[in-house]
């Protein structure tokens, strides 16, 4: 068996052997730097394609997002390979809503991973709300204007982190301060959307800022990137009418689609999107070393 990285973009064929649900999007993300072909690994027999790898990134590899194999041993011997001369990322994997009532082949490429030292992190929904369903209705309590600035929406940002059920920002509250952790998201994720900051909304009761939503679209899809209740404002219903808010945003846009996600275990947040006409149609699997 023979395991190199692709020579280049002439390869991509040879690699999309391998039906995946990420395989249409390879060809721009290449163009656009978010994949380089020294970060995509194929294991071969002979001309057999037996495995695959890739990372994903923004400058730099952060995530590997794509490894497929049906032999454990290959997909060691391929992620280990990878791991030595990319370096270490965390796992992700988009699997069916479904996969825990066939889950082999989604246990398969996670004993792979364990194999070599990785551990489960976190399971998250996926989201969507698609064109033709009903719109979410308003909250006649919530009055809605944008955000006005990077300043703005980090100092509300900050006590939104207080009690959080996400995973990723529980984890990032370990090595960072709030302060640290909302500027880190806003830098990392927010400055690159090219949607109109406009469509970032803060919500007010009675004047005052309870919450806030930023729809945007990313690289794939508009999405709700980010939403929260503050604090003091939790338990009162009005994440339903935030929502509301940034799913309308992006409706009225004419889009097919939009996208959201929220961890297995962030029930309240999972039940709104559920109350907003969102379907679960995918899950995701994250695993770290």
């Amino acid at each position: 068996m023979k395991i190199r990285t692709l020579s280049g973009h002439d390869e991509l064929e040879l690699f999309n052997r391998i039906p995946y649900v990420l395989n249409h999007e390879l060809a721009d993300d290449l163009a656009d730097g978010r994949r380089k072909p020294e970060w995509m690994w194929v294991a071969l027999e002979g001309e057999q394609l037996v495995g695959r790898l890739a990372y994903w990134g923004a400058g730099e590899p952060q995530v590997i997002d794509i490894l497929d194999f049906d032999d454990l041993d290959v997909g060691v011997e391929l992620l280990s390979a990878a791991l030595e001369t990319v370096g270490k990322a965390d796992y992700s994997r988009f699997v069916p809503a479904d996969w825990h009532s066939s889950p082999e082949p989604v246990r398969l490429r996670m004993a792979a991973v364990e194999r070599l030292g990785g551990t489960l992190f976190v399971e998250r929904l996926r989201l969507e709300w698609r064109a033709g369903t009903e719109l979410p209705p308003l909250d006649p309590r919530l009055t809605f204007r944008p955000v006005e600035g990077r300043d703005e929406l980090l100092s509300l940002m900050i006590p939104v982190l207080e009690g959080t059920l996400d995973a990723h920002d529980r984890d990032n509250l370990t090595r960072m301060t709030p302060a640290e952790a909302a500027a880190d998201h806003f830098d990392g994720e927010f400055a690159r959307f090219t949607t109109p900051r406009e469509w970032w909304q803060v919500a007010l009761a009675d004047g005052e800022p309870v919450g806030f939503v930023v729809p945007a679209r990313n690289s794939y899809n508009p999405i709700i990137a980010y939403i929260g209740v503050l604090p003091a404002f939790r338990g009162r219903g009005y994440i339903n009418g935030i929502l509301a808010q940034g799913t309308r945003t992006l409706a009225e846009t004419g889009v097919e689609r939009i996208r959201a996600a929220t961890d297995v275990g962030n029930v309240p947040m999972a039940k709104a999107f559920e109350r907003a006409g969102y379907v679960n149609f995918q899950r995701q699997i994250d695993m770290t070393w």
